[in-house]
């Protein structure tokens, strides 16, 4: 994505089911947990670079003794300072007393971190403050072990002022307004429940508090917790948890909008974001990596005992198509074929624009998160050249000369790196001018290989959003190597819609389609669509939000596609250009069709799964209309 957006975050779960000696013995060191909980960390990075923290609980540890350690950064390698600093707490046993090193129970006992259960979290704001606060994992402390809670997610939910109603309503007083706190107080309001309903029930049985507190860890009903807990929320999560008695989840919303993969043996449970930091860390098959259910949690005991609990109705799955696009690493086999498929899917389109000429045009692709996609473009491409080929063959055989023949098979596409992103430039300069004077050299191009005035440029992006870096920097750099045209094309469909399960993607004025369709509507005399749809979007927020419906859609509706993308082309292309720029994008179709099992489009269709998205996207255009530029839930 040649504009940088911040999105997602990334979770990473281990429970080891033996006793750590049986690590130590097999591994050769006690450390086994935390050593993969770093591996799923490093190969999440992706999804989190604003910060990031690790929890702990060890198992069955004697009353005063810590058994719950967090530790949270916010440097510029959050998840590597975040393991110097445990592994600093073994280096004096390491140079001084290095045997203890092989003394598991010395060092649970004696060594925070040193636990069954580890969490981890990559944090990218998406509107959060960043600050220390702001960093999962967060910890909700009680003195009885079986209140303890500590939760680390990717979500966001589209309701935080009706949940934290809910709070109110429940005798509760949450020191700010962030769904994180609304999740957690939530899940910790009903755990303070179920944990005074065992105590009454076995209080009522004649147990003294020491063996209900003992009986209450053993028999909490964790999938009732959830259930109780998420029955009013409405976005996009994948929840991770940890009780302090060791008992833990890992719930994904009804909808699977946020990714979550599971394995599990006789050794380990693990969880992750994404399933290649799964076979990566623990050499494990594609195959042996399950997703969890939508409206699941996958619930691990205390005792080890795993299993797949439903706390929601699972609605139409619709996972986000995002993360299958550029969010989530394409390592993944699944990712990786689907990329190259919306690739692929776009030579059509293609081919007809360089009115099927492959001497005169050149391929490229723009930020490397694109490589793949351009790969199954290049595919498709090829094939086209091969049918071709194969027709004229069979059909005008008697007609070609030597060189015709010799000119027919030689037919290839030119396919060049030509936009290469160079250093992080910065400028202690603060004019705007001069900014945008170094902004247009963030990439730098390959001189010499456009024929001048004489070849088309087709150039893949993943996804375009707001469109600025080409504006500024990619559309000014590639006319300097003077190609007769510019072809912009997008691997995926037109960004038109807020997103608010996650993506930082919340207010209508920064998406380039929604820019062009209101031009177009302005330049047509068509203001009076908009002033109706401002009017029918500020009546709504008065509904329930489950009455709701998108309004925006109509600001796109008197247009195709193909206008919009003609009037986003002008947007994008910078003063003084020579070449021509024409910009295509990707069908919701055909994006269908390569991700089938991530459907979620709701930013590029205004199709929403859940209630609360039809109420983010009018209060989103209300605030564009009214010059608010706060997020819209």
């Amino acid at each position: 994505m040649s504009d940088q957006i911040k999105h997602e975050c990334g979770i990473a779960f281990i429970r080891l089911l033996k006793p750590l000696s049986y690590y130590q013995q097999k591994y050769g060191t006690a450390l086994y947990g935390l050593n993969k909980l770093y591996l799923l960390m490093e190969k999440q990075h992706n999804r989190g670079q604003d910060g990031a923290g690790i929890a702990t609980i060890k198992l069955d540890m004697k009353p005063g003794s810590r058994y719950i350690s967090r530790y949270r950064s916010m440097a510029s390698n959050a998840v590597a300072d975040i393991f110097e600093y445990v592994q600093n707490k073994f280096v004096d046993i390491q140079e001084n007393t290095p045997e203890l090193m092989q003394d598991t129970e010395w060092l649970k006992n004696n060594v925070s971190f040193i636990g069954e259960v580890l969490m981890g979290h990559l944090r990218y704001g998406t509107h959060g403050k960043n600050s220390i606060e702001n960093c999962h994992p967060f910890l909700r402390q009680n003195n009885w072990m079986t209140r303890n809670l500590v939760i680390a997610g990717n979500f966001n939910m589209t309701n935080v002022d009706e949940l934290l109603e809910q709070l109110y309503e429940l005798g509760q007083h949450p020191k700010e307004k962030a769904d994180t706190v609304t999740v957690l107080e939530k899940i910790g309001h009903f755990l303070d429940d179920e944990n005074q309903e065992l105590f009454d029930e076995y209080k009522k049985e004649g147990h003294d508090n020491v063996a209900i507190t003992q009986k209450i860890a053993e028999n909490l009903n964790i999938a009732n917790i959830l259930r109780r807990s998420a029955k009013t929320w409405d976005g996009g999560y994948s929840i991770c948890g940890m009780v302090g008695n060791g008992d833990s989840f890992i719930m994904r919303d009804p909808a699977g909008i946020r990714p979550a993969y599971y394995y599990y043996d006789d050794e380990i449970v693990v969880a992750a974001s994404e399933r290649p930091a799964l076979q990566t860390a623990f050499n494990i098959q594609f195959k042996d990596v399950k997703e969890i259910d939508p409206g699941h949690a996958l619930i691990i005991k205390k005792n080890g005992e795993v299993s797949m609990e439903q706390f929601r109705e699972p609605t139409e799955r619709l996972s986000c198509s995002f993360e299958r696009i550029y969010f989530s690493k394409g390592s993944d086999v699944e990712i990786y074929q689907e990329r190259k498929q919306l690739g692929r899917l776009l030579c059509d389109q293609v081919l007809k624009a360089v009115n099927y000429d492959l001497k005169n045009t050149v391929f490229s692709f723009i930020p490397n998160t694109a490589e793949v996609a351009f790969f199954g473009m290049v595919d498709g491409v090829n094939q086209y050249v091969r049918n071709h080929q194969k027709n004229v063959l069979l059909n005008n055989k008697e007609q070609l000369s030597d060189t015709a023949l010799d000119e027919l098979l030689s037919m290839t596409p030119r396919v060049e790196k030509l936009a290469v992103k160079d250093v992080k430039l910065r400028t202690f300069i603060t004019q705007d001018a001069d900014r945008g004077e170094m902004v247009a050299h963030v990439y730098d191009t390959t001189y010499g290989i456009i024929k001048n005035h004489q070849d088309t440029l087709v150039a893949l992006d993943d996804s375009i959003v707001r469109g600025t870096t080409l504006k500024q920097s990619i559309i000014k750099i590639v006319d300097r190597l003077h190609p007769k045209k510019i072809i912009i094309v997008s691997s995926a469909p037109q960004i038109r819609y807020p997103d608010c399960y996650g993506i930082d993607m919340s207010r209508m004025g920064q998406f380039v389609a929604f820019d062009a369709a209101i031009q177009l509507l302005t330049e047509r005399g068509m203001w009076q669509v908009i002033e109706d749809v401002y009017t029918k979007c500020k009546a709504s927020l008065l509904l329930p939000k489950e009455q709701i419906v998108n309004h925006v859609k109509e600001i796109y509706k008197p247009f195709t596609p193909e206008e919009i993308s003609a009037k986003i082309a002008q947007i994008i292309t910078p003063k003084g250009t020579v070449a021509e720029v024409e910009v295509i994008y990707q069908s919701l179709e055909n994006l269908h069709s390569a991700c089938p099992k991530n459907k979620g489009d709701w930013y590029f269709s205004g199709n929403y799964p859940t209630p609360g998205g039809n109420k983010v996207v009018n209060k989103a255009f209300v605030n564009w209309k009214e010059g608010n530029n706060q997020r819209a839930y």
